[in-house]
């Protein structure tokens, strides 16, 4: 049996960032290296490589041997990414008049390959070069087009584009690279719409699969494993109904062969807080409602296969392998957490992880970290390890953390295990979210204040009830003023007929 590379972290604080190894550790956890001083930093998909902003330059280093790489002279990064396949680095500047501050650079020599002008970025936006998992394609979005490149060879400039007027997000097939989405808004009373086109014959703007609807001005889209289907989760910042705040969510399914378009079927009102596709791309999860918000397992013909019951839930993880499953209600939630068995559907954990602002997944499966970090927290900052059943394993406490995360790893590095044999027997006992029951026709009744009990017993003893009256007749406090008349009639007869 091959070895497994031992698990990394990197963790920020005002001295700088330090990567360190484990879990499993006894003690202090071992460091590859301490307290370099950075701004920010980025792992390669593959966890080989680290990128660390310093004000003047980018530093590469390799993450087993803690080896500088290379400084590429780039002052005033803002934000950095590296392609797929690590083969590139890109990387964003505030501009500075018509300043080509989007750059796409070699990680390995340092030489730009492609540099352009970007005005700004977004969380939804970013990174505005996107890459196919084997960086063969590469695409941008720009006003009402989106330009295709040769991930190999940029120097061939666009090689294809795709022309759509009003186009405001695009997304790229990662695995395979066969299609591209792309999302229009709502503009002067047309309806919103997304659209799927082959990337092969994307020039000729014939859509394979189209869906409009209204209410939305913004959208997230992601694309499965096998490039089959998407998830359209589609926003409007305004809610004309005033039932929530933030404004109204929809979630929409459309697949790549033009066979299903349409909402997802889901069974309450409310706002939408996650989605998530599983790793094997054959089955998502959504979790959706106002407070209890539920949560439902969909497969890829968009039917629900499971619910997972109701509770303070707005944030969902698979595990890499996509044998757990971790709900959880972070940010203004109380940290409620739960973590399931994907094969038996059953939750075998809960624990309490309050004020967490970020939490993951370890690559291999085994290890879930939650942190609270600056300057979303200003207290309480630290990052705690548990293993996958929910057993703490590791808590560290810090008066101001920036950032703690795991490095990543290729899919193929740590391989699916069961749970063991221990935590199939915390199932039994643990009482998870109970499934939510389908609502019958029956009338709900009258609304009794949580006093009302108490008065009625107190009002039965004024009226001399006994026990066997009350019983057959209810409490006082649901009788009508003419039964509580006879009542009294029926009282004083029996009193005369005992003297």
């Amino acid at each position: 049996m091959a070895t497994v590379p031992p698990l990394k972290f990197t963790v920020r604080d005002p001295n700088g960032l330090s990567l360190l190894t484990g879990p499993p550790f006894s003690g202090e956890p071992a460091a590859t290296f301490e307290k370099i001083p950075c701004s920010a930093s980025k792992f390669s998909n593959d966890g080989s490589k680290l990128a660390v902003t310093t004000p003047n330059a980018l530093v590469i280093y390799d993450t087993d041997s803690g080896k500088e790489l290379i400084q590429i002279p780039a002052a005033g990064v803002a934000s950095a990414v590296f392609s797929p396949l690590g083969t590139y680095l890109q990387t964003f500047q505030k501009p500075q008049g018509q300043q080509k501050n989007l750059v796409l650079w070699d990680s390995k020599t340092g030489s730009i390959v492609l540099q352009q002008f970007q005005k700004a970025i977004s969380k939804t936006s970013w990174p505005v070069i996107q890459f196919s998992d084997d960086e063969s394609v590469a695409c941008r979005l720009v006003t009402n087009e989106v330009h295709i490149f040769d991930g190999h060879d940029f120097s061939k400039g666009i090689i294809d584009r795709l022309r759509l007027p009003g186009i405001d997000g695009v997304q790229l097939a990662h695995s395979p690279a066969s299609h591209i989405a792309a999302y229009v808004p709502e503009i002067k009373g047309a309806p919103a719409n997304v659209r799927i086109f082959e990337l092969a014959n994307v020039s000729q703007a014939q859509s394979v699969a189209r869906r409009s609807f209204f209410k939305s001005n913004t959208a997230q889209l992601s694309w499965n494993k096998g490039s089959t289907g998407l998830l359209v989760l589609a926003q409007s910042d305004v809610d004309k109904t005033n039932q929530n705040y933030y404004g109204e969510s929809r979630l929409h399914y459309l697949t790549s062969d033009g066979r299903h378009e349409g909402a997802v079927p889901l069974s309450k009102e409310g706002p939408i807080y996650d989605v998530q596709w599983s790793p094997n791309g054959k089955e998502f999860l959504v979790v959706y409602g106002f407070m209890p918000a539920k949560v439902t397992l969909f497969n890829v013909q968009c039917k629900p296969l499971f619910e997972f019951g109701q509770g303070p839930y707005n944030y969902l993880r698979w595990n890499p392998q996509g044998s757990f499953i971790c709900l959880a209600g972070f940010g203004n939630l109380p940290g409620d957490v739960a973590f399931w068995d994907r094969e038996s559907l059953k939750c075998f954990h809960t624990l309490k992880a309050p004020v967490t602002v970020t939490a993951e997944w370890s690559p291999d499966g085994r290890y879930f970290m939650t942190a609270t970090t600056a300057p979303r927290l200003q207290v309480d900052n630290g990052f705690k390890v548990f293993k996958y059943d929910g057993t703490p394993h590791y808590e560290k406490k810090y008066d101001k953390l920036y950032q703690a995360e795991w490095r990543p790893a290729s899919s193929d590095v740590y391989p699916d295990r069961p749970p063991s044999p221990g935590a199939r027997k915390l199932e039994s006992k643990v009482e998870a979210p109970k499934t939510v029951q389908p609502r019958t026709g029956t009338k709900p009744g009258a609304y009794r204040p949580p006093h009302a009990g108490q008065a009625a017993s107190v009002k039965a003893q004024l009226l001399g009830l006994d026990e066997t009256s009350k019983a057959s007749t209810g409490s006082s406090a649901g009788l009508s003023k003419s039964a509580l008349k006879n009542q009294k009639r029926r009282q004083k007869k029996k009193e005369g007929a005992d003297s």
